[in-house]
């Protein structure tokens, strides 16, 4: 499974996404700009001790990505789709894709996947779930799915 995130900003849920990917075997992809440096220690904090088992991509657009995986399905996960994330069957190898912490995703990527958007749902008193949160309630979703291949 690959997790993309478009610009993110906050170096805490990025590292927490890093612990998800690394027990979920999932690949990590950062599309710059990013709002800190790999370097930071916020960020090495909260991915703890697995850096060593995630394997990180950085990319400098998210057209690199698409390019190079065009062979995989593309999920966005916005507020603004129409169709919940456990909807969907997802494959093992699909590129889950989520927005940066205050702006989501930008609207030329939405607009260029308009039939692969999901959401997570939430009641209409804030804007969204955290990053982290997010990630980590569909890669489960998608690894229900299958049946959690290969862990324990």
């Amino acid at each position: 499974m690959h997790i993309v995130l478009v610009n993110p900003e906050i170096p805490q849920n990025t590292g927490n996404i890093a612990r998800t990917c690394a027990l979920t075997r999932s690949v990590l992809h950062l599309i710059k700009p990013l709002g800190f440096s790999i370097e930071d220690r916020y960020l090495k904090r909260a991915g703890l001790d697995y850096w060593d088992k995630v394997e990180v991509k950085v990319w400098d657009s998210f057209g690199e990505v698409a390019q190079n995986y065009r062979n995989s399905n593309i999920y966005l996960a916005t507020t603004k789709a129409q169709t919940s994330y456990w909807e969907v069957d997802y494959q093992l190898d699909d590129m889950l894709v989520f927005g940066c912490e205050t702006r989501g995703l930008p609207q030329e990527i939405l607009e260029r996947y308009p039939q692969q958007q999901i959401r997570i749902p939430i009641v209409d008193i804030g804007r969204s779930l955290n990053l982290s949160n997010s990630v980590a309630i569909i890669v489960y979703e998608v690894l229900r799915q299958h049946k959690f291949p290969n862990l324990k």
